[in-house]
């Protein structure tokens, strides 16, 4: 038998590697890691599971976002079509194209930015001034008792009188300038906040108010833990509420005194038989009512985050 050579156990020594690499390790020994394809290597990574499962909630959203515009679409199909089959005066009740149209030109011109921006700031400062009272003032009286008893006769006397009734009222004693639209915009916004901020209290778990005093909190702790966090959902209600009764009334002081704003817009357009553009104010208010409405859900819901969601 002949020799073997250097080159013939180099290649035996490249042909056994493999096999030695492959042998069984002792027990106890760590398997080691696998190895990581280079990025030149060609091998893709797995799919990532999050991508997969928003492409499986995609047509859910979808459909849920179509279920929710249908109502809209239907309304302002029958805007468009009834008066252009004759069903109702379009004198009086312009199609929808012809109002929306109205509504661009409103904004081209800037009468309607500058309409807005004055009820948008009489409103918010209304209802900001509002919450700053009520909130206070509805916790003091659904806590305290004695507070209840002093201020409840007088609460009684003024919740059950309509802010409008009162809006000649404020006129003649704060005169027709910003004052008196503010103020009648802060007292339609009280009570709805007050109201429920009250009940809010009075309905705190009574469970969770002996938990705290099991622990020894104090008044102040017992406020910021147990009754604000308890009472942030009822009292949301009232504050969803006012936000809704700040524009509803302050397009209702508008019409009286004003020379800027979506009600002096619509009471104008009223009188000038500029139906379209009086139909437009009316769009801008709801829509302002619609996103007002959802930023406080969402602050509701930032604010309520710790609840746990109901099964189902």
């Amino acid at each position: 038998m002949s020799a073997v050579t250097g080159t013939e156990a180099e290649s035996a020594g490249k042909l056994l590697a493999p096999r030695v690499a492959q042998a069984p390790r002792p027990t106890g020994e760590p398997a080691p890691a696998a190895p990581r394809p280079s990025r030149g290597s060609g091998a893709s990574p797995a799919p990532a599971a999050r991508p997969r499962g928003a492409l499986r909630r995609l047509p859910y959203l979808l459909l849920k976002g179509a279920t929710k515009s249908v109502a809209v679409a239907a309304l302002l199909l029958v805007w468009e079509t009834a008066p252009r089959l004759g069903l109702v005066d379009r004198t009086f009740l312009p199609p929808f194209s012809e109002v929306a149209g109205a509504w661009w030109g409103l904004v081209a011109d800037g009468q309607l930015a500058g309409h807005t921006r004055a009820s948008l700031a009489r409103s918010f400062s209304g209802f900001g001034l509002a919450v700053a009272v009520a909130v206070p003032l509805g916790l003091l009286i659904g806590w305290y008792r004695p507070v209840a008893d002093l201020l409840g006769p007088l609460l009684e006397v003024f919740r059950n009188t309509a802010a409008l009734a009162l809006l000649p009222v404020f006129v003649l004693l704060l005169g027709i300038g910003e004052t008196s639209k503010i103020s009648i915009v802060v007292y339609a916004c009280t009570w709805p906040i007050l109201l429920n901020t009250i009940s809010a209290v009075r309905n705190v778990d009574p469970t969770l108010l002996r938990l705290a005093e099991s622990m020894d909190l104090s008044a102040p702790r017992l406020f910021q833990k147990v009754i604000l966090p308890a009472s942030v959902p009822v009292m949301f209600t009232g504050i969803r509420l006012a936000g809704a009764v700040s524009i509803l009334v302050l397009v209702a002081a508008e019409m009286i005194g004003a020379k800027a704003g979506l009600g002096y817009l619509i009471n104008a357009s009223q009188y000038n038989f500029a139906i379209p553009q009086m139909y437009a104010g009316i769009v801008t208010i709801s829509a302002i009512g619609v996103v007002f409405n959802q930023f406080l859900v969402a602050v509701e819901r930032r604010l309520s985050s710790w609840r746990v969601p109901a099964a189902g």
